[in-house]
């Protein structure tokens, strides 16, 4: 064979290469990570107006939704290459862009009903435990949402320290432990295994009312707890509300037609809106990764540790 004939066949696996690597970057089912925490049940069914109005909006055939188990699963999924797009706390953000910086792109957060960009982490306890402050916590049992969790493991470990008089959270605490995401950990301290749990709310409302926004707002919703039934322990400074990420590698006009969409979305649809989000929120506001770079060194300086 010729050194031609060579050169031309190179040329044209390497056509073919591209051309697969650029279709691969235009899926026709695109893929939408939902991350653990919540009955599977509800999170299909709040998700079920993105299904039905995606395809046409950013034109793929198909919208699929990969519910996890945990906040890790979505997390591995997009460095993995295998979900496209998926609403994240900004905790679960800062570990992918410090495993692979480039796997997905923040594009937007939501924007609270009084213009605020940010949320809490929120300790709830019993309110007929007789816990009314952190003081009352010392020596007692204390319980995390999930591990990658920013509101409910990430923000109250680096943050509580200066509240406990000095004290390590280690120290301060008779034993910590996880729930398995915000609903179970705020039902195992309804139930009593936990004298303590840290959940999130948008701290914007009544907190005997869940707030206008978050975890504790979404059970009242769904009839699961009142809040009548807890205290609110402790509340941390302001979080930047979790971003919408998009894998990097996804073709650009398809990732302008879905910011788009979203962007669109409370004023096109503002049940679907709310159904996706979790509660009362104003609107989409575009963010990058500057946004969340001191969730980043957190999570970072928190590794180190």
């Amino acid at each position: 064979m010729t050194f031609k004939k060579l050169l031309l066949g190179a040329v044209a696996l390497s056509a073919v290469a591209t051309a697969t690597a650029a279709q691969a970057d235009k899926p026709e089912v695109f893929r939408v990570g939902i991350i653990g925490g919540e009955n599977e049940a509800d999170r299909l069914r709040n998700y079920q107006c993105i299904i039905d109005q995606l395809p046409k909006a950013i034109g793929v055939k198909e919208v699929k939704l990969f519910p996890a188990a945990d906040y890790d699963g979505v997390i591995q999924g997009l460095l993995g290459g295998t979900l496209d797009y998926a609403e994240l706390g900004a905790s679960g953000y800062a570990k992918i862009y410090l495993t692979k910086e480039d796997a997905v792109e923040p594009i937007l957060t939501t924007e609270q009903t009084d213009g605020s960009t940010g949320y809490y982490s929120i300790m709830v306890a019993r309110k007929d435990s007789g816990i009314k402050t952190i003081a009352d916590m010392k020596g007692k049992k204390l319980g995390f949402a999930d591990p990658d969790s920013t509101s409910g493991y990430l923000i109250p470990v680096t943050s509580l320290p200066k509240d406990l008089s000095g004290a390590t959270v280690k120290d301060y605490f008779s034993e910590t432990g996880f729930g398995g995401g915000h609903e179970n950990l705020v039902l195992a301290v309804k139930d009593g295994k936990f004298d303590a749990g840290t959940t999130f709310g948008s701290g914007v409302g009544s907190f005997d009312e869940g707030y206008t926004s978050g975890n504790l707002r979404k059970m009242v919703d769904k009839g699961l707890i009142d809040m009548k039934d807890f205290t609110e322990v402790w509340k941390s400074p302001l979080i930047p509300n979790g971003p919408i990420v998009i894998r990097t590698a996804i073709d650009a006009d398809l990732k302008a037609k879905f910011k788009a969409y979203m962007l669109d979305l409370p004023k096109n649809d503002p049940e679907c809106f709310a159904s996706t989000m979790g509660g009362d929120f104003k609107s989409y506001i575009e963010v990058n990764k500057d946004f969340y770079q001191p969730v980043i060194d957190a999570r970072k300086s928190q590794i180190g540790q």
